[in-house]
């Protein structure tokens, strides 16, 4: 495991700490991870996977309920 150093501001980083406690992860975790991602050592299905997971724990979608908006109001905007 090779070490890698950053420089971020403080506040990013304070708040980068508070959102990875409120989601059960490290923030060298996190970016472990999405290095990962960056060199192409996550498998694209996984990464599809991944982000459908979320989506669908967002409640988010067509199956959440009658939209207030139209298609056609949604090209226009």
């Amino acid at each position: 495991m090779a070490n890698l150093t950053v420089t971020v501001d403080g506040d990013t980083l304070r708040r980068a700490r508070i959102r990875a406690l409120e989601r059960g992860e490290s923030v060298n975790g996190y970016l472990a991870e999405m290095l990962r991602r960056y060199a192409g050592d996550v498998p694209q299905a996984e990464i599809f996977s991944n982000t459908l997971s979320v989506v669908r724990a967002s409640g988010a979608g067509a199956d959440n309920g009658p939209r207030s908006w139209s298609r056609d109001e949604l090209h226009r905007a």
